[in-house]
């Protein structure tokens, strides 16, 4: 089976089967700019054209650590299914149409804070930001929020793609799919 079709059928699955309001959440790890690994959590977006998609301001932490080193890792953990995948690759940024779409999608208060909030900077204070956040609300009232310049998002091509299926004995399923110049490979793991 194609990683890809195993990916969307086990996130399908996990969708039915979850309470957890967002399915779709990641840990994306990049190279910090310092050297050390940094993770945090993201949302997908969709997988396209056997590309992951997130998003984010391209000047946070996260949007420079993948431009300096453009290869990340994302895990997704499913307790409703007891699944795990994790994917390694490449990255490289969408095309600003790409991003409106993705911007467009999000809920108005998500855009408005995407205009307020200058993600991981410090924060003087809550009073600061709320004032920011009421300031492009008012500018935007009435109309379409747009995407700040600075919002955008990156695919990742995988190289590598291992799904984990957990066994209450620990005799876990582990299939290890690897990219070559003729296509997907897949390889059994022990657990």
């Amino acid at each position: 089976m194609n990683p890809f079709t195993k990916f969307q059928k086990w996130y399908e699955s996990e969708c039915i089967t979850t309470d957890t309001l967002i399915p779709s959440a990641c840990c994306l790890s990049t190279t910090g700019t310092d050297g050390y690994p940094n993770a945090r959590f993201v949302s997908l977006k969709e997988l396209k054209d056997e590309q992951f998609i997130i998003t984010g301001p391209m000047d946070s932490r996260k949007g420079n650590e993948l431009r300096n080193k453009p290869r990340a890792a994302l895990t997704f953990w499913w307790p409703a299914t007891g699944r795990q995948v994790r994917v390694q690759g490449d990255v490289r940024q969408i095309d600003i149409f790409e991003a409106d779409r993705y911007f467009s999608e999000r809920s108005r208060e998500s855009q408005i804070v995407s205009w307020a909030s200058k993600q991981g900077k410090p924060l003087k204070n809550n009073d600061s930001l709320k004032e920011q956040f009421n300031h492009y609300s008012n500018l935007h009232a009435n109309k379409q929020v747009p995407r700040p310049e600075n919002w955008g998002g990156w695919e990742i091509l995988p190289i590598r793609i291992e799904f984990l299926e957990f066994d209450a004995n620990r005799y876990h399923n582990r299939v290890l799919y690897v990219k070559s110049i003729d296509g997907w490979h897949p390889q059994n793991l022990q657990p």
